[in-house]
């Protein structure tokens, strides 16, 4: 099970109040004043895994509640704070609070402590006066905080695969990966996004197969509008488009979907990978279209040639990023 977006509640645990407590001491009014601190509340803090790519292990549990702190003690003794609670999240995860952002966590181990614990208490040791040598006085621990938070995940890939539903992404993601999404011939057969890595002695590729876009997609019609957020974090667009139909055609429409959704996803680099050129050769045209790679997810055909200009791509766009 896939999820990209969740609501949770948390809740960081109470300090432990303050101790009254008096020393047993000759001659000393009361044995004198010797009541500790109480503990702090634990924080409840959300911290990136790189293992992880969903928030589906969330579902079943929504509710997170840290340690409260232990109450102070005589002879000075302050209580132990309370246990912090970290709640794990995939890199790409978006946290808001009534729809104010509270962070983007992208690299691994990016933290947030988003409640944080009640302090503890003062014991009756810090109420000593000149003039009051024996204070009953001390603090209770301070409440910890709740929050209804909202949890959203855009997923970080290098190469996100757009394209109409069976126009072969699930195939290509299934031949040049470890990935292995459902592949079938009627109309969205990918209901998620599916994560592969495309291994190489060069350096490896994280692929997203994003399920398929329609026209309207941008509007709520079909999967996209659904899942279109998943091609903000790719660092390249890879267009896959069925050679069968009505390519070019089809290819501007894609276009344009992403453009009414955020124009500014189209000045990413882009390839466009012309796929199922088994099912039309030997006549297969040459599209007026710039970087285009023809290919057969299904035999291989052009397979080793499109994933050599991937990583070009992708080099060029990391040494920009470096200067």
């Amino acid at each position: 099970m896939f999820i990209d977006e969740i609501k949770i509640f948390v809740k960081s645990g109470k300090g432990g109040d303050g101790c009254l407590s008096f020393r047993r001491e000759k001659n000393v009014p009361k044995g004198g004043p010797d009541g500790g601190d109480g503990g702090k509340g634990g924080d409840v803090i959300i911290e990136v895994d790189a293992n992880l790519n969903s928030l589906s292990h969330l579902y079943y549990h929504r509710h997170f509640k840290a340690g409260k702190g232990e109450h102070g003690k005589g002879k000075k003794k302050h209580g132990k704070d309370g246990k912090n609670v970290v709640i794990k999240v995939p890199p790409g995860t978006i946290v808001y609070e009534n729809s104010n952002l509270l962070a983007d966590l992208v690299k691994p181990d990016d933290h947030l402590i988003v409640a944080r614990g009640g302090t503890g208490g003062r014991g009756n040791i810090h109420f000593v006066t000149s003039t009051r040598r024996a204070p009953t006085e001390f603090e209770f621990g301070k409440e910890g905080e709740e929050k209804q938070l909202k949890l959203e995940l855009k997923l970080i890939a290098d190469v996100g695969l757009v394209g109409y539903p069976n126009a072969g992404k699930s195939t290509l993601l299934r031949r040049v990966s470890d990935a292995k999404p459902k592949i079938a011939s009627y109309p969205f057969t990918t209901l998620t996004p599916n994560l592969g890595v495309i291994h190489d002695e060069r350096f490896d590729i994280t692929v997203a197969d994003i399920p398929g876009i329609i026209e309207g997609a941008h509007k709520g019609k079909g999967l996209g509008l659904t899942f279109l957020r998943h091609i903000e974090r790719t660092k390249l667009l890879l267009f896959i488009i069925d050679m069968t139909g009505s390519p070019l055609e089809n290819y501007e429409i894609l276009r344009e979907e992403i453009r009414q959704y955020d124009p500014l996803i189209l000045k990413k680099p882009s390839l466009i990978a012309f796929n199922k050129i088994d099912l039309i050769q030997p006549n297969v045209p040459n599209l007026p279209v710039d970087n285009a790679f023809y290919i057969s997810a299904l035999t291989g055909a052009g397979i080793d040639t499109l994933i050599s200009a991937l990583h070009n791509k992708l080099k060029r766009f990391r040494l920009t990023k470096q200067t």
